[in-house]
Order: structure tokens, then sequence, then C-alpha cells
């Protein structure tokens, strides 16, 4: 795609999205683009690179203390044959949700740098800035989470909205008066959250996953902008992609289960002509918990996320392997389960990722989640998420 059909793609998104919104904030988003373009002349990625990508998915504190660990290990990396880090939360939070919760989507956390938190934060940049470096030249590309569909609830953006009902940054999320809106939405976190909304002063605020993780409100385009910033912020220090954290709740509507709504393909195909302007072929990954029929659509016809996590594969290759079968496998990725994508995207397999060996009833059937439970939960403590997962080594 040339550079004047992502700026056309811009407009012609915005003018979907909010019809009838003046577009001085997004020439205002533009001209940023384009001057970030100008500055930076940032060399385009090799087309289509994650196709061949051997991923290898950490917390950089858990792996080896802190990013000097973590570069300490570069060698060691590259002789397994890795060629791309994914590196879970990195971004400034409280650690509420394992850095799920972001409060500063330009700040990375402190403590990965070995500094405390009033450090300076511009030593912090370059030091992130350095590792990248030298991860590029071991040919490891980089790509990081970043939670799109909410906040930390100490945010400074959350902050000034619970201020006041008239505050800039009120619609910035959901607030509403009662609990009567999105009534036909789960709850993702059942039992462990009692509704999806949560009481603050005299209002509520809407959230799918914890309490202190607000949703942010895509109807506001200052929220579309916001995020597209922070996400070219990072594309310019040297990040080669994005991991797109709960992309399936975007968008809200009532009268809905409030998941997969045309709406949030609209946003991502945003997010994607935004990226790809300033740096052709960065990588967009959707993380949507759900059937690849469903994942599918966040490819688009090659013009939304380049890639997509393929997440009922993962216990079926355990069930495969405690059956000493294929089945399980090959019907997995058969067309009946896993449908045809564009030529230029790359369904995401893995052995096991930070939400173990996840076992929700969205892609597995209560007969193959009893049944992975009895042969590899060996212990109670193992259980993960009431039933919904196994959490402990398996290899």
């Amino acid at each position: 795609m040339s550079s004047d059909k992502e700026i056309k793609t811009l407009k012609d998104i915005w003018k979907e999205l909010y019809p009838g919104m003046s577009e001085n904030k997004l020439n205002k988003f533009i001209k940023e683009l384009k001057e970030i373009k100008l500055k930076q002349n940032l060399k385009p990625h090799k087309p289509e690179w994650y196709k061949d990508a051997i991923v290898y998915s950490l917390y950089v504190d858990l792996f080896n203390k802190d990013f000097s660990g973590l570069e300490s290990k570069l060698d060691y990396l590259n002789n397994l044959g890795v060629n791309c880090l994914w590196l879970l939360p990195i971004l400034d939070s409280p650690m509420k949700d394992a850095g799920f919760d972001i409060r500063d989507y330009k700040k990375i956390r402190s403590d990965l740098f070995g500094l405390t938190q009033t450090s300076d934060e511009q030593k912090q940049i370059t030091a992130f800035e350095n590792f990248l470096k030298k991860a590029h030249k071991k040919n490891i590309s980089v790509i990081f989470d970043i939670a799109i569909n909410h906040t930390s609830n100490e945010h400074k953006w959350f902050k000034e909205s619970r201020e006041s009902s008239d505050n800039p940054y009120r619609d910035y999320y959901i607030w509403n008066k009662d609990t009567d809106r999105y009534k036909e939405t789960r709850l993702l976190f059942e039992g462990m959250e009692p509704s999806n909304w949560e009481k603050d002063s005299n209002w509520y605020y809407f959230h799918r996953f914890f309490s202190f993780q607000p949703d942010l409100n895509y109807r506001n385009p200052d929220v579309l902008l916001e995020m597209s910033r922070n996400m070219v912020f990072w594309l310019q220090k040297g990040v080669d992609g994005f991991r797109a954290d709960a992309i399936p709740y975007l968008w809200k509507e009532d009268g809905t289960d409030c998941e997969n709504l045309p709406q949030n393909h609209i946003i991502v195909r945003f997010f994607r002509a935004a990226l790809d302007y300033v740096r052709p072929n960065t990588l967009l990954l959707a993380e949507a918990c759900q059937k690849p029929k469903e994942v599918v659509k966040y490819f688009g016809n090659g013009d939304e996320c380049n890639a997509g996590y393929h997440f009922p594969l993962m216990p079926q290759m355990f069930k495969a392997i405690a059956k000493q079968s294929s089945k399980p496998i090959i019907y997995t990725l058969s067309p009946e389960v896993t449908p045809e994508i564009p030529e230029s995207c790359q369904w995401f397999t893995f052995l096991r990722c930070h939400d173990e060996l996840s076992l929700e009833l969205i892609y597995v059937s209560e007969e193959d989640r009893k049944y992975i439970h009895e042969i590899y939960c060996k212990f109670p403590q193992w259980n993960f998420r009431i039933g919904q997962g196994i959490s402990a080594r398996l290899a």
C-alpha cells in the first residue's frame, strides 16, 4: 500500500466510524504522521517477515531480572533459533494484572532497568532503544503487548475522567448512572468479578476485565487517535510490532454481546494504516480468545492484523500427546475448524503461553476440558481460573 493510499484509508475510516464529525483532529494526526515519516525515514520491514518467525515469549523480570539480564541471553536465544521476542507487558503499570493494567503507555516499568519509579524517563527510553539495537544486530525482532481495550484505573486519563461528568477526559471511558446498559455482555472473569460495572461515587463505569481496568470508549475519536499515537511512539523507538491485547471487545453496542462487532474491524484497519504509513510491514498481532472462524475476521482482506493466535490448537496438541494420536490436531487444522486466511497473513501457533494451558469453553468442549484436566492437572493448586486452565510446567 502506498503512503497516499494509507492516508486515504485513514480519512475513509474516519468518515465511516465518526460520520459528520469534524476532520480537524484527524488532519492534525495525519500531519504528525507525515512529519514522523519525513524525520525518521524508518526502513520498511521485509514483507511477511512474521511468517518465518520463531517466537520466544517471556516476562523480562521472570526470565532474567531486567533488560540487562535479557540482553545477556540474546546469544542463547539466537542459538535456539529464536528470531522474534514477544515481551509480555513492559509498559508502566501498578502490576495488579501482570502489567495488562497500563498506567502510562509511553513509559516502561522502571524495575525492568533496575531503577526506581522516579528515575529519569529518558534514561529508560534510551536503555530500551539500546536493547532493541542489540537484539536487531542478532537478527531478533522485538514485539510487545499493548492493552488497547482498557487502561489501569491509575492512568491519568481515568483519574481525570472520574473527577466530574464534564471533565474533558470523561468520555475516554464509559460511564452510566445505572447498570442497565450492555446486559447481554458476558462476564469474562466469572467467579472473580460480580459485574461488568463498578460503582464510583454516584456513577458506574464499564469494564470487561478486572474492576481496576476500566474499558476505553472508542466512540470518542480522541481515544482512537491517542491509542494510535501510543503505538507510533514505540515504532519510532525501534519496536517491530504489537500484540494487540483484548481486540474483540473494543466497540460496545447495546443489544449485542459487545464482542467482535463490525466497528472493531474498522478500528483495527485504522491502526494498521497508521503503522504501515510510518513503517510498512510492522506486525499487528491479534489476541482474540475466540474460535478461529471469529479470529480470521481480524485479518480482514489482509488490511487488518497481519497475524492472529490459533488458541484451540494448543489444548488439542496436549490432547493428542495424551491419546498418542494425531487426530485432534488434524481435525483442529481442518477447514471445518480453521478457515482459510489471506495470503499475506499468518496463524501464530504456540505450545504454551502466559495464560497457561487454557481450557476456556469458547474453544474446547466440556469433554475435552475434563479429559485434559484428568491427564495433566496433577495437583489442586495447578487448577487455573476455576477450571479454565492448568497452571504448571508440563515438560
